[in-house]
């Protein structure tokens, strides 16, 4: 008996280390499928409407509707990489900077509905509830904010822009030294858009680059997904131990054990789901929670960065542009809202005001979510065209 059952774990030892590496397999496998969805919809786009990409996007020519859309696209995808890793795309075929930065911005805000959504697994438990309810939206009332404030700045005097145009031709121009003409990155994507183009080959006209826009759409939120189950079966238990271990050691550790987890399951959504609960049964408190979440916001921005890789030639520059914006935004945010001591406390004021709320009356909550992300936005996308 004894013999048995030291046996078995001697035995499922290679069968566990087997798993985990066809596992990291798989991951790369994805990893690889995502480049080219990210560069099928770049194409798909340049294919669409040739020179004349940009005319596609006018319904977003207004920076309100730009943001608006990344809102809801956000909330509704559930995935603010998936969203990003899309507009990454989109720039490679003609989408203006101008335009997907606002995009951008509304994908951080969206993103921040999932937290909202985990808090209501304790809506029987009222002190529970509340606590749980204010640390998920301590993310929402902080993405709002740092909108707020950088959106009206960056239309003023461009500062994401400039600085993400300045880095990507510091990286661009480093890579393409130290390439030379190699463009490993095209060739090893060929196999994978070779046979998404000739799949799409036989439709007429502009209808071949619809559906390559919409099939690299399809994959990205497919691919997306897969890697989360993956790597959260991979990742889940260390990442939960990085957060209880590094949380409550103060504001700089657990910022960067929020990014850290995020990097390693590839999902703000799935971070936040994790410390949401945590929180709500008061193992960490509101004060604790919010710089994790704050490193979160920074985490999720490496699936973009990711994806513009993806992209190669003239519109390599503007892919990793767009994917730096997304980093930049969310490092100026913590810098002017959490760093300066006048700021810091107004997203947890703001998240505790609406958790009292919630607690005192349930159907707040659904006014709460129905109203921020997506009564409120189609509003002011109905206000905009008005006016």
């Amino acid at each position: 008996m004894t013999t048995e059952t030291t046996a078995l774990p001697a035995a499922a030892q290679p069968a566990q280390s087997s798993y985990r590496w066809l596992s990291w397999l798989l991951v790369a496998a994805l990893v690889y499928l995502l480049l080219a969805a990210v560069g099928a919809i770049g194409t798909g786009f340049k294919s669409a409407a040739g020179d004349n990409a940009k005319a596609l996007f006018e319904f977003a020519s207004n920076p309100v509707i730009a943001l608006i859309i990344g809102v809801v696209a956000t909330a509704l995808i559930q995935s603010s990489s998936t969203v990003t890793s899309i507009i990454v795309g989109m720039v490679a075929g003609g989408l203006p900077i101008a335009i997907a930065i606002p995009m951008v911005m509304g994908a951080n805000i969206g993103t921040s509905l999932t937290s909202t959504l985990v808090s209501l697994g304790h809506v029987r438990n009222g002190e529970e509830f509340r606590r749980a309810f204010s640390a998920a939206t301590v993310h929402d009332s902080f993405n709002l904010l740092a909108v707020a404030i950088v959106l009206p700045l960056e239309l003023l005097f461009q500062p994401l822009a400039r600085s993400s145009e300045w880095l990507a031709g510091l990286l661009v121009s480093d890579a393409s030294m130290s390439m030379g003409s190699m463009n490993f990155m095209k060739a090893m994507l060929a196999p994978a858009t070779g046979i998404m183009k000739e799949s799409v080959a036989w439709l007429p006209g502009v209808w071949s680059g619809i559906t390559l826009i919409l099939l690299g759409i399809g994959m990205i939120l497919l691919v997306v997904t897969q890697i989360g189950k993956v790597l959260r079966t991979l990742m889940e238990g260390r990442a939960m131990g990085i957060l209880r271990t590094a949380v409550g050691r103060g504001p700089v550790s657990g910022m960067a054990s929020g990014t850290l987890v995020t990097v390693l399951v590839q999902s703000s959504s799935t971070t936040t789901s994790l410390i949401v609960p945590l929180a709500g049964t008061g193992m960490f408190s509101l004060k604790q929670v919010y710089p994790f979440i704050l490193g979160s916001n920074i985490g999720t921005t490496i699936t973009a960065l990711l994806a513009a890789t993806a992209i190669t030639g003239p519109s390599a520059m503007v892919a990793l542009q767009i994917a730096l914006v997304h980093l930049l935004f969310n490092v100026l945010a913590i810098a002017l809202i959490y760093v300066l001591p006048v700021l810091r406390s107004l997203p947890m004021q703001m998240a505790e005001l609406l958790a009292t709320q919630a607690q005192r009356n349930k159907a707040y909550v659904a006014a709460y979510i129905g109203g921020v992300f997506f009564a409120l936005p189609l509003t002011l996308v109905g206000l905009s065209q008005w006016l």
